[in-house]
This record gives structure tokens, sequence and C-alpha cells, in this order.
């Protein structure tokens, strides 16, 4: 644990929060349904403002054999792989609407396959779903990034070389925890040698940045088993790693997140320990820690970004791509046109009904006012570089008063400096940005906000 790191000051902060993929985060969206017209103004309005013709594409992927218990997205257990097919249509349909909507004025810079499970389907359907989406746009993987989440259990060599092939050059494995009595309790067995079957055969094919994704705090885990979970990661030596925290939130997500009892989770100073022995650890061999949770090779291009404040973060995560429009594909996805967001339909029914008759499938959003932007772009800079800058000339100075009021006590206890208009996390203070990024929320300061709305910030 870091110096600052006391079990004290871990229970003063340890506070239930947003994670910040939005601003404002999701609970807090007013526009529920999100009238089509209004979404789509916001999106036209990007297209006619922005100087880049370079947009952000997320494909959500619902399907699962199996039902993982940590797990916190939105996702449809099945093992009848007849499903495959009518989505991928569904997705092509919906990608032809928002061409519409687009006007052939855009080109793909970032695609991420998200789920779920992406490996669920077909090498042969993922294939015909990418050659459908960039149709006549070149991909030359040097300026296009392609990435996709993989179960190390189902992901086959076909997978690998087939989407090498179109131009992918990243893929994330869900590792977690190599401790097969924490594997049963999160019902997700897979070990080492399976994981490492994937990632050698990756690095032959010739991927160039694997990420292993490790999350500490889950049921039964202790702390020797995440130290030989990193030393494990470490032998086959990923370009990223993301060291996820285990939110653990039943209330959203119900029973699946109740396949364990509540005295098996490691809690507060015990759960925080974990972070900070595998953070020391991948610190010792080279890597970087960039943003919140994840940690990069000093020589990978997520480091570089970082180091030279070029990282951005979206629905996808952290990324060296850097547009102002992320569309969103599929059951449940979200896509964000800076100006708003908008949520799909979030099952698989009512998504498929929708988009099968031409409708963009969105049911809720939030359209920001100008103050949401302005207060969206300090927590970006918050959870991408640890600081951000207030300007003389915003027409908010009452708001940013109050914000450093609010941040006081964080400044108190060496977690945060403020220089003028500089507001900046400390090396300490680093495993409490999200405490700092809800100083600058404009929606936590309603009194009676729901006690079982967020996870645990720590």
């Amino acid at each position: 644990m870091s110096k600052l790191d006391t079990p004290s000051r871990i229970d003063k902060y340890d506070t239930a929060g947003p994670r910040y993929t939005s601003y404002p985060a999701v609970p807090f969206w007013e526009n529920s349904p999100l009238p089509h017209e209004k979404w789509v103004s916001t999106v036209e309005r990007n297209i006619s403002e922005s100087n880049s013709q370079d947009i952000s594409v997320y494909i959500h992927l619902p399907f699962c054999e199996s039902l993982c218990t940590f797990c916190g997205c939105h996702k449809r257990i099945t093992k009848n792989h007849t499903v495959e097919k009518p989505y991928v249509d569904a997705l092509i349909k919906e990608w032809r609407n928002y061409k519409t909507i687009l006007k052939g004025s855009t080109e793909i810079k970032e695609l991420h396959l998200g789920g779920g499970t992406p490996t669920f389907f077909s090498a042969d359907e993922l294939f015909r779903l990418m050659s459908a989406l960039f149709n006549k746009q070149e991909v030359n993987p040097n300026e296009v990034e392609l990435s996709f989440e993989a179960h190390p259990n189902n992901t086959s060599e076909e997978h690998l070389t087939k989407l090498y092939h179109f131009g992918f050059r990243r893929l994330s494995l869900g590792v977690q925890d190599y401790n097969p009595e924490v594997q049963k309790a999160i019902h997700r067995i897979q070990p080492f040698e399976q994981v490492k079957k994937v990632h050698d055969f990756a690095r032959i094919v010739g991927y160039t940045s694997i990420s292993h994704d490790l999350i500490f705090g889950l049921p039964k885990q202790q702390m020797k088993d995440i130290i030989s979970t990193v030393e494990r990661t470490l032998e086959l030596k990923p370009e990223r790693i993301s060291l996820y925290s285990y939110a653990h939130v039943p209330w959203i997500k119900g029973n699946g997140q109740r396949g364990f009892d509540e005295s098996d989770l490691p809690i507060g100073n015990e759960k925080r320990a974990l972070y900070e022995v595998s953070k020391q650890m991948l610190l010792e061999a080279d890597y970087l820690e960039v943003g919140m949770d994840h940690f990069a090779l000093k020589t990978d291009d997520l480091a570089i970004a970082f180091q030279k404040k070029n990282l951005h973060r979206n629905f996808m995560g952290y990324t060296t791509q850097k547009t102002k429009m992320m569309i969103g594909l599929g059951m449940s996805a979200i896509s964000d046109s800076w100006y708003g967001f908008a949520q799909n339909e979030k099952h698989v029914e009512d998504y498929l009904f929708r988009v099968n008759n031409g409708d963009i499938p969105i049911f809720r959003g939030h359209i920001l006012s100008e103050l949401d932007t302005e207060i969206r772009k300090h927590i970006l800079a918050l959870m991408c570089h640890f600081e951000t800058v207030f300007s003389d000339k915003s027409p908010y100075t009452e708001v940013h008063i109050l914000i450093k009021k609010r941040l006081s006590e964080m400044v108190s206890d060496g977690l945060v400096v403020i220089e003028g208009n500089t507001v900046k996390i400390t090396k300490g203070g680093i495993p409490f940005v999200r405490n700092c990024c809800m100083a600058f929320d404009q929606n936590l300061n309603a009194d009676n906000l729901p006690k079982k709305m967020f996870s645990r910030t720590i």
C-alpha cells in the first residue's frame, strides 16, 4: 500500500460513485425516451462543426454460452448459435441507417468488438460484418485501429487469423484470476495453459498489441491469488494490462452477481491492498500506469499517448484515437456525438424489432447543456491526464469556485494540488481519481440520491 493509502484514508474515501465513462453518468441522463430527431440533430451538428471525418464505432455482441458472475455487461446466455446470422444482419441494417444520417462524410478510425462474448460468433460471421461496415473504405492497420475482446475458451485459430487478415492488430483476453477456487466462484473456468495457447498463437499470427484483463476484489480472492495471477501474466508480457476493481452491483445486474456469499468478497483495506501490490509488481516490470486501472509497456502506443497527453477515453475505454463521435451498434450499445449520448434498446428482441422496422433503435439518452460539456472536458482531462485547467474566459467561474471548495479536503489530505486555475491529482491521489471527479459532478449535489446507484470507488 502506498504511503498515503492508510486504512483510515481508504475508509474515508471508499464511497459509491460513478466510473465516468460518460458525463453526466447514465443514471442522471434526462431524456428517457430520447426523441429520434433530437439525437439525429446532435449527430448532424457534430458533422457540421467537426474538422475531422473520423469516427469510432463500438459493436456490442451480447451472446455468451455461460454466465460469469463477475460480469456487469448486458448479455444473453444461450448455446443456440442460430442467433448469429439475424443479429449480424441487424447490425448491418443499423449501420446503413446511420450511414444515411452521416451522409457518407465519415470514415471509421477505430472499431472495437465488445460483449458479451464477441468470439461466440463464428469467424465467418464476424468477417461478414466487418466487410459490410467498411465496404469500400480501405483498412490500413497503421491508420485504423481494430480490436476485439476474446474469451480464451472459445477463441479459435480461425478467429485470430481471419480477423488479422482483415486488419485487426489488437485483442483483449479476459483473464480475471488464475486461482481455480476463484474461477469456480465466478463461473469462469479457464486454466493458464488455455490463455497462453491463445496468446502465443496471436503472437505467431502477428498481433502487435495484446491486452490481458485482470480483476481484483473477486470473491474468495486472496493476496496470494492476485500475486500468482500477475506473475503468470508477466510470463506472457502483454503490451497492456487492465487491472479492474470488481464492481459488486447485484441490485442492478440481479442474481448473476449472487453466485457467492457477501462474506467471500474482500473489501476496503483488504481489497485495496490487492491493487497496490499488483500495481507495484507491474511498475517493477516496466509497465506505466496509464489513467485509471490501466497499465502499458512504455513502448506501447497507449503509454506514449499518456506521456504526450494525447490520451482519450470513451465508452470503449482508454484509446489513442481522439475522435469526437462514437457510434454504438447493437443491443444496449451507447453512442456519443459529443453533444449528446444515446443508448440502444437493452433487450435483443426489442433491438431486432426496431432495426428491422428501419429505426435507429435508441430508447434513452441525454442532450448535453453547455455546463455539461464544460464539466465533461474537465472530468475527461482528470481521467486521462490526472490534471485539468479552468479557463478565465469560462462563464462558469462560480462553479469553479464551488468545485475548488469541494476539493479542499482532498487538498488537505495531499491527494490533490490546486495552483491558480490548475487542478492536479498527486501521485498518491491517483487511486482516488473517481473521488476527485465527483467534486466536479454537478449532479451529486442532490440530497436524496439513491444509495444503490454506483459501485464503490475503492
